[in-house]
């Protein structure tokens, strides 16, 4: 990936050339000390005056309002916002004119930023002063005074708090009144640049000690640039967080989010002061000190799946090579390329009009389909489907090009949506919530309605991660989740009772990833590459976990690695410096999933007893008890010794009621609770009565008893009989009373117990 530069021979501008902002994606507005607003038209690569500002007003910053902030059906509300050295901000329409000049700051306002709402605006100056005003430029607060200039300043994701420069330090200053703000100091030398990304939440800043980094939220460092030859002077995150550009003298940088550089170009643009994004994230603007306005397109990028490669060669074409025979295609558009996705078969392609839909099968012919807003910013394939962030709204596309559905849900926000919080299966699509990040959105993806009654899914805390598994029915379907805490959980979507809880997998989760037609999991995990056989044994056994996995240091994959993709048997790690490292995994797993997942259990058994490996055998258990093969679960644990879990089985085969057998499995499982509700859902009292005798939770036992009036006497024998093995009294006043009012002969307790099971027995075959 690299950029490809476009500048003209001569500069428009006959002065310094100081911000530049995006009206729409291509089209550009520039300003500089020649006092001129010219815009700028990419598709026919004209140049225009807009109108020429006031001789005394030299511009330094300039930033469209957002998407977000623009008002439907009110003229004029499509404005931006300038600063200038005379210590004014100046709010200007898209056709020139001033709507409103408002005297802000003593010196020269070094910089001035829209909310990501359009609601609120912040500007910062020579004078040290940080103010808040509203969209109409009416003074809210004073925010923060230093008694130094502050050269940059940003909004947090959320418009609440501030982050802004002091020297070579970074401050975050929340808007509420009396709040604690969060202060470290990030460079050597003068900060001349920040930005903050809303949707990785990563902050950039850029200094006079030449280095750029990159931090979180809390001000770790996530990386550090070697020094360049000249100060940072201009920094850009791309709209949704994956790439971000940093400029300097006679120089122009595309990096990844992580840090690492993709490509240096060495333009003749003298410093470049100002750097903007479009909207679709393809293409950046810069404002040059030698009165160029220079254009940078995003090409080559690469994309991979299976045997198949695609490279963005320009602006309209992408080349195509199938790796197992050098077959090339050679596919060209009509319009400029703004996102390609590469998986399941097929090639998604969408251009600043129109969508194709490319098959492996047949790249001569694709589906085309026009979009409706034309602003694509994320896209998520499936293998029946595909999801698109389209401006404002989220669309579910089949791979035919009918629009499927558009769910949508209250405080939607599309401009923050990204791969780690949208997720798409077959027949459910999960969101993250922007508002509350502790609650996911449910949707079926063949209607787009709300799964669970609308009810979100709710986590103790907020959610840094959400993925689907892609294998299986909507019954299968499992969520994986990492939190705040790095915890990763997994939850079924489609479930309830037994196998509706989030169940912990691990702690530590840096990154993950499902595989792409199986239900294996790969994770970089507390300092190790580890893949998850079979995660869903969390539901049926517990203590199978870690033996369904395997772990690899993940030396040679270095700190902060990141799981790229995982098709077939070959995952694939991203290192912190970009390297791609392949990883192969071995295709007995797999093999046992596909044969699991038609029911050929006798030919699972024989591949497990083929390859004579525990982590097979284990997933083999695991699934069996999952499916209720119980003469499959009985072979397998006794291959991996588990003598008891045998013996329990065998137990469990013969009992005679299917409600028993239910219950008995969940006891195998580890959830008492989820056996209780089981056998008081089928009326069976005394079986629930007794799976808590068998638990000591002597309590409950009784309670249930007391509830339903039946076995009373029952529960105080064992009761005493428990106390006298332990030569105690009993002291519990409701143990009491009622050893008072039974009779507590073992032997007829042992006839009652008796008669319950000969009932049990004699129950209708229709039960059995």
């Amino acid at each position: 990936m690299r950029f490809k530069i476009s500048l003209q021979n001569k500069p428009k501008h006959t002065d310094f050339v100081t911000c530049v902002g995006w009206m729409n994606a291509d089209e550009v507005v520039s300003s500089g000390d020649d006092h001129q607003l010219l815009q700028w038209n990419l598709l026919n690569s004209e140049t225009t005056k807009v109108s020429d500002l006031p001789d005394e007003v030299f511009p330094i910053d300039l930033h469209w309002i957002p998407k977000a902030g623009v008002q439907k059906g009110k003229v004029g509300s499509e404005v931006f916002l300038l600063t200038a050295a005379d210590g004014k901000f100046y709010i200007i329409a898209k056709n020139g004119r001033i709507e409103k000049a408002v005297d802000a700051h003593r010196g020269a306002i070094l910089v001035g930023r829209w909310s990501h709402d359009g609601n609120s605006l912040v500007t910062a100056g020579e004078d040290g002063v940080v103010k808040i005003w509203s969209r109409s430029g009416m003074l809210r607060s004073t925010l923060a005074q230093a008694s130094i200039p502050v050269y940059a300043a940003a909004w947090g994701p959320d418009s609440d708090v501030v982050l802004y420069t002091s020297g070579n330090n970074l401050i975050i200053k929340p808007l509420a009144p009396n709040s604690k703000p969060t202060q470290w100091k990030a460079h050597d030398a003068l900060i001349l640049k920040v930005e903050w990304n809303s949707n990785n939440n990563l902050i950039l800043s850029g200094s006079e000690d030449t280095r750029y980094r990159v931090w979180d939220s809390y001000g770790r460092q996530m990386y550090s640039s070697a020094p360049h030859d000249y100060p940072i002077t201009s920094l850009a995150w791309a709209p949704d967080g994956q790439l971000f550009a940093v400029g300097s003298f006679n120089t122009l940088r595309l990096c990844d989010k992580a840090g690492w550089s993709y490509s240096l170009e060495k333009p003749n643009t003298g410093s470049i002061f100002n750097l903007a994004w479009s909207s679709d994230g393809t293409q950046v603007a810069g404002a040059c000190g030698n009165g160029h306005v220079i254009f940078a397109h995003v090409i080559e990028s690469n994309l991979e799946w299976k045997n198949y490669e695609a490279t963005v060669t320009s602006r309209k074409t992408i080349a195509l090579r199938n790796v197992t025979n050098e077959a090339w295609e050679k596919l060209e558009l009509r319009d400029r390329i703004i996102k390609v996705s590469l998986a399941y078969n097929h090639l998604v392609v969408v251009t600043s009009t129109q969508a194709y839909v490319y098959s492996t099968k047949n790249w001569n012919t694709p589906i085309i389909f026009d979009l409706k807003e034309s602003s694509v910013s994320l896209i998520i394939q499936a293998d029946r489907h595909f999801l698109v962030v389209d401006g404002g709204s989220l669309y579910v596309f089949s791979y035919d090009g009918r629009m499927i559905c558009s769910p949508r849900w209250p405080g939607m926000r599309t401009d923050v949506l990204n791969s780690r919080t949208v997720s798409l299966a077959n027949d459910t699509i999960v969101v993250r919530d922007k508002t509350d990040e502790k609650l996911v959105h449910l949707f079926d993806a063949t209607t787009g309605k709300p799964l669970n009654d609308g009810k979100p899914w709710a986590h103790k805390l907020d959610i840094l991660h959400v993925a689907l598994n892609q294998a299986g029915g909507p019954q299968e379907r499992q969520m994986a989740v990492v939190d705040k805490n790095r915890d990763l959980y997994l939850c079924p979507v489609r479930r309830s009772g037994i196998m509706g809880r989030a169940f912990k997998l691990g702690v530590m989760v840096q990154s993950l990833c499902w595989n792409d037609n199986v239900n294996m999991l790969a994770t970089m995990h507390d300092a190790k590459f580890t893949i998850w056989y079979y995660p869903a044994v969390v539901y049926v056994d517990k203590d199978l976990l870690s033996l369904t996995l395997t772990q690899k240091d993940s030396s040679e994959f270095g700190k902060n690695a990141m799981v790229d993709s995982f098709v077939d048997n070959n995952a694939v790690v991203r290192r912190a410096d970009g390297s791609l490292i392949s990883s192969n995994v071995s295709p007995y797993p797999s093999l046992l999933h596909s044969y699991v997942s038609v029911g050929r259990w006798e030919d699972a058994v024989r591949l497990c007893r083929f390859v004579k490996d525990d982590a097979v055998w284990s997933s083999l258990a695991a699934m069996a008890i999952y499916a209720k093969d119980l003469a499959t679960a009985e072979v397998a644990y006794a291959a991996i010794n588990q003598a008891e879990k045998v013996q329990y089985i065998q137990y469990i085969k013969e009992v005679p009621l299917r409600e028993v057998r239910n219950a008995e499995m969940a006891v195998l499982a580890g959830h008492v609770l989820d056996a209780e509700g089981i056998y008081l859902h089928a009326g069976l009292h005394f079986r629930a009565i007794m799976l808590n005798l068998s638990t000591y939770n002597f309590e409950r036992a009784l309670e249930l008893a007391v509830k339903y009036r039946t076995h009373v006497d029952t529960v105080i024998a064992y009761r005493q009989r428990y106390l006298g093995r332990f030569q105690k009294k009993e002291t519990n006043e409701q143990f009491i009373k009622y050893g008072k009012q039974v009779d507590t002969t073992w032997e007829k307790i042992q006839e009652k117990i008796e008669i319950e099971y000969q009932k049990e027995r004699e129950k209708p075959t229709s039960s059995k």
